[in-house]
């Protein structure tokens, strides 16, 4: 179909669009990702597209959603770390091709079930992972997941594509440019996930998202999913005074509850139908469903929907809008390491977590070098995935009880994008300042395999959260009533093999709003001067990783099996040489002779002692004279 036509139908009067192909194969019991139905399932995808067609729905979505490769090759099953996609692999050999066919045979399945009689339209969701800055999808290979899934649609025979559910504006807008390079003549609709107070998840209110989508050439925008049919009504309203493009509404059934493992809806489709009909009112011209929509709602939308009478639409100029003045925030006290960066030497130690409830050693080591003169204390969170105390409960602990101020390690292993912020807001609120923001260890390599990692975002996301809580803002755009005073720190490591990659990850990660850079455990003094060379050229100070060695094997362990760690030949015999009852000797002389040599090219120490000890740390110390 090409555009002309399609505007031509939506002038006829409001286009009754389908509902939730997820929610109906869940219930068929057909597994996630529902996209390889269309491969796996076809006979079930078919005849549910045959269903929403003959309860009214006239433009009929492919189940395709998910259906590129970054989602497809993400999407683990349940105790597993291999997407089920990974199976399908074999068979199809490459990405491209799984892809590829997945999409192909969702445009001919959903042609198959309604013929020429209703408008096919090519699915299309974000890539189900944050782009850059905030996750680590570039932006290239976000344009390559497009560009494959939107060609093999139009290779299936759509009549035009939906790209919906986008939170990012970014995101959708390189899908927008992605899809009209590849089909300049198809009708695009662009559709957007709102949250329930009427505000984009990113980018403030819909009429500025209108504004922002309009001048990218497509033939309707719109919103879908998150929000019932009420808020939906606001959301349309908003729109509908800021352009005269087309507007689409796909709400879902009001607010889900879990229900024996099933997310359900609980909204009866006539009062979804009457909204229908008010959506209609308020200018939409496309009015469907989306998750949770099952055809009984998509035959009450037909029923009233066409019944309702669209009113003359009044477009006001959004820029000419007189904004709210921003909001002035009291600014919440800093850390003492704030004070610190860049005026005196700093001296951290990290200590191990409990493994159970027994947390008193823990204290009592953190105010002994308290009592030396340590500044701070280090709580890894989780490291190797292995279980330990809660490090927001611990570094709380800590500080409260030991009097000294924590570095607390967080990790976006086990937290989604919801308690990643919950957490820090809770942490900050508890007095914790200082936060190394890391990606972490995958779940696989710990002590529990088969739990679930999220990696929502990565250690440059999370730096970005922390920076836009100082910020006084959530991710999201929302006050947090407070400028926060996170001291940010992210983590380098100038062994990395593929050094380049690393280095551009740093710069990120400073561009991105971290104050302070702790490097990997490091042994050579070449490493450390163009370490303090590239960081200075970068204007940000760091902090030196020294890990005494106890003995041979631990050396050896740590040379061979920890990523990240180099221990040059000459050290590694120098321990191997050394008698058993004298090793740790000989490793605290070793460390001793690097801070002596290290300490005058950073801002601070970072020492990590075998098993936590703060004994050991004070030795090494001892270096410093």
């Amino acid at each position: 179909m090409i555009r002309e036509a399609f505007r031509e139908r939506l002038a006829q009067g409001p286009l009754v669009a389908d509902g939730a192909l997820g929610t109906m194969l869940a219930l068929r019991g057909v597994p996630q990702p529902y996209e390889l139905a269309n491969l796996t399932h076809a006979e079930v995808v078919r005849a549910l597209h045959r269903e929403y067609y003959e309860a009214g729905a006239r433009l009929i979505e492919t189940n395709t959603y998910f259906a590129n490769r970054v989602r497809l090759l993400n999407l683990p099953e349940r105790g597993s770390e291999l997407p089920p996609a990974f199976s399908l692999l074999e068979q199809f050999g490459s990405p491209d091709e799984l892809v590829r066919r997945i999409n192909r045979a969702a445009a001919q399945l959903a042609r198959e079930a309604v013929g020429d009689d209703a408008l096919v339209f090519g699915a299309v969701g974000p890539v189900g992972k944050p782009l850059e800055p905030m996750g680590e999808v570039r932006r290239a290979e976000a344009e390559q997941a497009f560009e494959e899934q939107i060609r093999a649609l139009l290779e299936g025979g759509v009549d035009g594509l939906i790209l919906e559910t986008f939170i990012d504006p970014q995101e959708l807008a390189l899908a927008i440019r992605v899809a009209r390079r590849l089909a300049p003549d198809a009708p695009i609709i662009a559709s957007k996930g709102f949250v329930e107070d009427g505000e984009t998840l990113m980018d403030g209110l819909p009429e500025r998202f209108a504004e922002q989508i309009q001048p990218l050439d497509v033939d309707a925008i719109g919103g879908n999913c998150i929000v019932g049919p009420q808020r939906m009504l606001d959301i349309v309203r908003m729109m509908a005074q800021a352009t005269e493009l087309p507007i689409s509404a796909m709400p879902t059934p009001g607010l889900p509850q879990l229900v024996r493992g099933q997310v359900v809806y609980d909204i009866h489709p006539d009062y979804f139908g009457k909204y229908a009909a008010r959506l209609v009112e308020a200018g939409a011209t496309i009015v469907g469903g989306c998750c949770g929509t099952t055809p009984a709602h998509t035959r009450a939308i037909a029923q009233y929907a066409r019944a309702a009478k669209t009113k003359p639409r009044t477009v006001v100029a959004v820029r000419t809008r007189e904004r709210a003045p921003k909001e002035e925030l009291p600014t919440a006290e800093p850390s003492r390491l704030s004070h610190l960066l860049g005026k005196e030497r700093v001296i951290t130690v990290e200590l191990d977590l409990p493994r159970g409830l027994k947390i008193q050693k823990v204290i009592e080591s953190a105010r002994l070098l308290k009592a030396h003169g340590v500044h701070m204390i280090d709580i890894s969170d989780g490291a190797r995935a292995r279980l330990r105390m809660n490090v927001i409960a611990t570094s709380h602990i800590i500080q409260r009880d030991a009097g000294i101020e924590v570095m607390m390690h967080f990790a976006c292993r086990d937290r989604n994008l919801l308690a990643i912020q919950s957490d820090l807001l809770g942490a900050h609120a508890l007095g914790i300042r200082n936060v190394l923001a890391i990606t972490g260890d995958p779940a696989q390599i710990g002590d529990y395999p088969t739990a679930t990692s999220v990696f929502d975002v990565d250690a440059i996301g999370l730096v970005r959260i922390l920076r836009r809580f100082n910020e006084g803002r959530d991710l999201a755009g929302n006050s947090i009533g407070v400028y926060a005073n996170f001291t940010i720190a992210a983590a380098y490591n100038p062994l990395a093999p593929d050094l380049d990659a690393e280095n551009d990850r740093l710069r990120r990660k400073i561009d991105e709003g971290a104050h302070l850079i702790y490097t990997q455990p490091l042994f050579e003094m070449p490493v450390v001067e163009r370490t303090a060379e590239l960081l200075q050229r970068l204007r940000t100070p760091w902090f030196v990783g020294v890990l005494p060695l106890r003995s041979a094997r631990h050396a050896e362990f740590m040379h061979n099996e920890v990523p990240g760690i180099e221990i040059p030949e000459p050290i590694l015999q120098r321990m191997q040489d050394a008698p058993e009852d004298s090793a740790l000797q000989v490793g605290l002389e070793i460390a001793q002779e690097f801070v002596r040599q290290a300490d005058p090219y950073a801002q601070g120490l970072y020492l990590m002692p075998p098993a936590g000890s703060a004994q050991i740390a004070l030795k090494v110390l001892e270096g410093l004279g």
